[in-house]
C-alpha cells in the first residue's frame, strides 16, 4: 500500500499558480522563530547590498505556527511565500507532491556536495536536492555539571534513559532547581517528536509492517512512563514549554537536565546569554540497553515553494544565505561559535569553528549516526527517528501530541492517553489507506 499518494494528502490540497499580484521585487520568506534565523534576519542587509533593487518581506512565527502557516500556503499553492524554511519530513512529502521547486539550475557558488552527506540525503527526493539546510541538528543530552557534582552523580558519555532519570531524580531531590527541561507543548514537531524518539529507542514503533498502530504496546508504555517521569521534575508550565520556552529556562539555570537539539549547544554555553554557560557539558542521546539511542536527524532547510512567481531570486538568496561567505560573515559580526551548524562539512574543518564550539564533534557525530532509515530494532515501513514519513503524520502527531499534554496536565491517565493515541493513529492510517484507494480508482 502506498502512503505517500496524492489521495493520502490530508493536509495538503491543491497546487495552484501563485499570486501574480507580487511584486518581482520583493522575496517573502517564511522562517520559524529562532535565534539562527534571526541571525539570518540580521545579516540579510549583505543579501541586499548586492540586490539593490530587491526588498525582503519577512515572516516570523513559532515552530507550530510556522509550520501551519507554511503547509496551509504550499499545499493550497497560494504563492505567498518564495521562500520557506521546512524540514526533513517536509523535503520528502512534499517533493513527492511536486509541491517544491527542486534545487536544480542553482546559481554559481551553490555547491551540494559541500552539505554533510547525511543532512543532504534526508534533504534529497529521487537524487534531487529538495532543499538547502540552513542548519542541520540531531539530539544530545545537556546538563549542569555544578549541579551533578553537587549530587555526586556522574554523567556516562552514552547514557540509558535510566541514567538520566536517576540524574534528574536526584537533582530535583537535593537541589533547589528543577531535574529536567522536557518539551511537553504540543505539536508533532514538539513534544511528539520527543515522545516518539524515546519510543524508538525502546524499540516500539508507530506501525508495524502491515500499518497496524502499536502505541499500546509496552515498550511505547515504557517510553511514555519516563517521558511523564521527566516531565513530573521539569519547571512550572511544562505543557506549554517548546524548544524555545525550554531554552530559555535552561538558559536561565531553571533545570538541570535537558535532552533535546544539538543546535542549542551553541545559546546555552553563550555567556552574555546564558546564566549556566560555565557549567555545561554534553553526551549523547539517550537509549537503552537493548534499542537505538534516541538522536534523531532533522535540519531546518530552505525551501522554494513551487508557487513561487520567482524562483530564480529565490535560488540567488538560498544560494547566498548557505554558502561559507554566509558562514563567516556570520563569524565576523557575532563569533564562530553562533555559525549556523549541521549544514556544511567544512565548518567542522575549520578549527576556528572546533576551537569556538568544543560540542562540535559530539553534535557531527549525532547528526552521522541518527538511523533513521531503522529507527527501532523492530522493522517498521517508514523513514524518521522523531516522526513518520506520510503526509497524515502532521495532523496525526498534533492528536497524539495533545494527548500526551493533557496527560502532563494530570487530565487523562496514561492509560487513557494511550488508547487515545491507538485510535487515533488506527483511524488516520485507515482514512489513509481510503484515500489511497480511491486515487487509484
Amino acid at each position: 500500500m502506498a502512503l505517500t499518494g496524492a489521495g493520502a494528502l490530508l493536509l495538503l490540497t491543491g497546487c495552484g499558480g501563485g499570486d501574480e499580484s507580487a511584486s518581482g521585487d520583493t522575496l517573502t520568506i517564511a522562517v520559524v522563530d529562532n535565534g539562527d534565523l534571526d541571525t539570518l534576519q540580521e545579516m540579510s542587509d549583505a543579501f541586499l547590498a548586492e540586490h539593490p533593487e530587491v526588498e525582503i518581506e519577512w515572516v516570523r512565527e513559532g515552530e507550530n505556527e510556522l509550520r501551519e502557516t507554511v503547509t496551509t500556503d504550499v499545499g493550497t499553492g497560494a504563492g505567498r511565500f518564495d521562500v520557506a524554511t521546512v524540514g526533513t519530513y517536509e523535503a520528502q512529502v512534499w517533493a513527492d507532491q511536486e509541491l517544491l521547486t527542486p534545487l536544480t539550475d542553482m546559481p554559481e557558488g551553490f555547491d551540494a556536495g559541500a552539505f554533510i552527506p547525511e543532512v543532504a540525503d534526508a534533504l534529497t527526493h529521487e537524487d534531487t536536492l529538495q532543499a538547502a539546510p540552513f542548519y542541520g541538528e540531531s539530539t544530545f543530552t545537556m546538563y549542569r555539571t555544578d549541579l551533578l557534582d553537587e549530587v555526586g552523580v556522574e554523567m556516562p558519555e552514552r547514557p540509558t534513559w535510566d541514567d538520566v532519570v536517576a540524574a534528574a531524580t536526584a537533582i530535583e531531590e537535593q537541589t533547589d532547581t528543577a531535574g529536567a527541561c522536557v518539551r511537553g507543548k504540543p505539536g508533532w514537531g514538539e513534544n511528539a517528536a520527543v515522545v516518539t524518539a524515546m519510543a524508538h529507542s525502546y524499540g516500539a514503533r508507530w506501525y508495524d509492517e502491515e500499518w497496524s498502530p502499536e502505541l499500546d504496546s509496552d515498550a511505547w508504555r515504557q517510553a511514555s512512563e519516563t517521558y511523564l517521569a521527566l516531565a513530573g521534575m521539569a519547571p512550572e508550565g511544562v505543557a506549554d514549554a517548546g524548544y524555545a520556552e525550554n531554552l530559555a529556562l535552561f538558559q536561565d539555570g531553571q533545570c538541570g537536565i535537558w535532552v533535546d537539539a544539538t543546535t542549542a549547544a551553541s545559546f546555552v554555553t553563550d555567556g552574555e546569554a546564558s546564566s549556566v554557560a560555565d557549567d555545561v557539558d554534553f553526551a549523547f542521546a539517550p537509549g537503552t540497553e537493548a534499542g537505538r539511542a534516541s538522536n534523531w536527524l532533522w535540519a531546518w532547510a530552505l525551501a522554494i515553494p513551487a508557487s513561487s512567481d520567482q524562483p530564480e531570486l529565490a535560488k540567488e538568496f538560498v544560494t547566498w544565505a548557505t554558502s561559507s561567505e554566509y558562514a563567516q560573515l556570520v563569524a565576523d559580526e557575532q563569533g564562530w561559535a553562533a555559525v549556523p551548524a549541521g549544514n556544511r562539512t567544512d565548518l567542522y574543518e575549520n578549527p576556528d569553528y572546533t576551537e569556538a564550539a568544543p560540542f562540535a564533534d559530539l553534535a557531527l557525530e549525532s547528526i552521522q549516526t541518527s538511523q533513521i532509515g531503522e529507527p527501532t530494532t523492530q522493522p517498521v515501513p517508514y523513514v524518521g527517528m522523531q516522526y513518520v514519513d506520510v503526509p497524515a503524520f502532521q495532523s496525526l502527531g498534533n492528536a497524539v501530541g495533545q494527548q500526551y499534554t493533557t496527560a502532563i496536565e494530570g487530565e487523562l491517565s496514561l492509560d487513557e492517553a494511550l488508547e487515545r493515541s491507538q485510535w487515533v493513529a488506527d483511524q488516520t492510517i485507515e482514512q489513509t489507506r481510503l484515500l489511497a484507494e480511491q486515487d487509484q480508482d
